[in-house]
């Protein structure tokens, strides 16, 4: 018996290989790189949560996760040379309107620039560093980052959050928080950095 496979064959397996690796690569595509959730149990280096649309899933820590605990803050901590992190939707003048504002600690810069995010249509993310200030005319800030700038009115009711380095200890139960999403080695999902709320507080981001 001939043993040796046919080109078409061999043109079979390849489109179902391709087939196979396009939609890993899909799922990859589409796997959350943020949670944002209610937490409701801890048990060792597993958290158990509801997400905003409702659904209960486990999330687990990774060995080297870091945790930022989300404090209120007002447009008074949004001073000149400020880090920050805001997101925003385009207004027809080219300025961008705030949905909520992030204040960084200093010397934590993570993400500069400006692109594209995730709290609906047109939504982006700019994060860089306050240039000028104007809070006694429609609260309107330039954020400078390494290939540009924005304008940004932040309105009266958008949420202003001041972040700082914490630990394990903003895992309780109640707490509402933010997961950055990684993966292990073997491709499964792990909570690479979690932005948690003190005190009832809800991570804008």
């Amino acid at each position: 018996m001939n043993t040796v496979p046919s080109v078409r064959q061999i043109l079979s397996a390849t489109v179902v290989s391709v087939s196979l690796l396009s939609s890993v690569a899909a799922i990859a595509q589409t796997a959350p790189a943020r949670i944002r959730a209610t937490i409701n149990k801890i048990t060792g280096d597993n958290v158990d949560v509801t997400d905003i649309g409702g659904k209960n899933m486990t999330l687990k820590l990774a060995p080297d996760v870091g945790f930022l605990s989300v404090d209120n803050a007002a447009i008074t901590d949004i001073k000149t040379d400020s880090f920050i992190g805001t997101a925003a939707i385009p207004l027809p003048d080219g300025t961008l309107k705030a949905m909520e504002v992030t204040v960084f600690p200093p010397g934590m810069k993570p993400g500069e620039g400006h692109y594209p995010w995730d709290l609906g249509d047109n939504s982006t993310m700019t994060n860089g560093t306050v240039g000028d200030v104007v809070v006694t005319s429609g609260r309107t800030i330039t954020v400078k980052y390494a290939k540009g700038e924005k304008k940004i009115m932040i309105p009266e009711n958008a949420p202003i959050v001041r972040l700082a380095p914490s630990d394990r200890t903003l895992l309780v139960a109640g707490a509402h928080a933010i997961f950055f999403m990684s993966k292990a080695a073997d491709g499964s999902p792990l909570v690479a950095r979690a932005a948690i709320g003190r005190g009832g507080v809800v991570p804008p981001m």
